[in-house]
């Protein structure tokens, strides 16, 4: 698939911009602060429907409006897709092929974009968060029941926890059917992790023992709060619960479930945690390049690859690594701030220039 064009009306710095892009390579070439990251967002808005930077639509709303519009044609191998997404103070709506779209479970998957931050580079060391959002942003796309189940586990999370802070009188009859819902959602989010997480490993593996010259083998664990070997893990979740119950009674809060999970990277079953930067890298790039190949094997169409910024992040040996596979027909956006840091870019290729929310294409 390949984003054919881009349409933009109020979204950050942008009032009202159309862009073509190139089925290849696009960079967008600029100095800091003048909105070349803010297009690598409006396309992960469009495929996602919620920005990788902020929580808040707020601020994706340029400050002389009060909604935003982000449209988009994706060219896919059979079809050309029109998506758009608008905020409104009425909420969100979505399109696909210009019919509104009442779940967003039937709006996301239709766009797949593999995004390659700065941040990024802090999947391994940062905090549980980090590594569960980029399950669910990446598990999202190609399985949206994912989505669906998710938030279905996190509305019945929410509901326990306000009740737990707004009683002193526990009724243990409701709090029963609380838990039974939770574990029910629960083990599906368990479910669909631990299957996402062991086919992403398989592609990780193949992809980091190139990047190391076979020296090294990378492994991912799924950490839970919730022992999710046994083969009745509803069981297991249930008695999690009540094991935790006296915890949670009094910190007013759930203290166990995928909420609370988390995912660990070992090389030669070493905590890469505890490995050099060097390491680090290496193991991001590889789940990066992974993603792209799982999602092809499963939707049977090459994923959108979004680079901000990361290229200068990036020594000689990784940039190979990212070029080789931008040169296998998948289309690119990169930001970068100058061309000197690149090298061995394909010659077919747009280069657009980035100031104060303008952009050209480059002659």
């Amino acid at each position: 698939m390949w984003l054919k064009s881009l349409t933009l009306k109020n979204f950050r710095n942008y009032e009202d911009i159309a862009v073509s892009f190139h089925d290849g390579l696009n960079v967008f070439l600029g100095q800091n602060a003048q909105g070349k990251t803010n297009i690598l967002e409006s396309i992960y808005f469009l495929a996602l429907t919620r920005s990788h930077r902020t929580r808040s639509d707020k601020d994706l709303i340029h400050f002389t409006s009060q909604t935003v519009k982000v449209s988009g044609e994706l060219a896919k191998q059979t079809t050309t897709l029109p998506l758009d997404i608008e905020l409104t103070q009425k909420g969100r709506i979505t399109k696909v092929n210009h019919l509104k779209q009442t779940k967003l479970s039937n709006y996301i998957g239709h766009m797949n974009v593999v995004l390659f931050a700065p941040e990024d580079l802090q999947l391994v060391k940062g905090a549980p968060a980090l590594r569960r959002k980029f399950i669910d942003m990446e598990l999202g796309q190609i399985k949206p029941l994912y989505l669906s189940d998710l938030s279905q586990y996190n509305h019945i999370l929410k509901q326990r926890n306000a009740y737990l802070k707004s009683t002193e009188k526990i009724d243990e009859t409701f709090l029963e059917v609380l838990d039974q819902q939770l574990t029910e959602f629960g083990c599906r989010v368990m479910r669909h992790r631990i299957d996402f997480l062991k086919k992403l490993e398989h592609f990780a593996q193949a992809k980091h023992r190139d990047i190391s010259n076979h020296l090294e083998l990378l492994t991912i664990r799924y950490l839970s709060s919730v022992s999710h070997e046994p083969v009745n893990l509803e069981e297991t979740f249930q008695t999690a619960l009540k094991q935790s119950r006296k915890r949670d009674l009094f910190k007013k809060n759930t203290g166990v479930g995928p909420h609370r999970d988390d995912i660990a990277f070992y090389i030669n079953d070493m905590d890469v945690n505890f490995g050099s930067q060097g390491q680090h890298r290496s193991v991001v790039l590889s789940l990066k390049l992974a993603e792209i190949e799982l999602m092809e094997s499963i939707t049977r169409e090459k994923p959108i690859l979004l680079l901000d910024d990361v290229m200068s992040e990036l020594d000689n040996s990784r940039q190979l690594s990212l070029l080789k596979t931008i040169s296998q027909n998948i289309q690119t956006f990169i930001t970068t701030t100058t061309l000197e840091h690149l090298k061995n870019l394909p010659e077919d290729l747009k280069i657009f220039t980035i100031k104060a929310g303008n952009i050209e294409e480059k002659d």
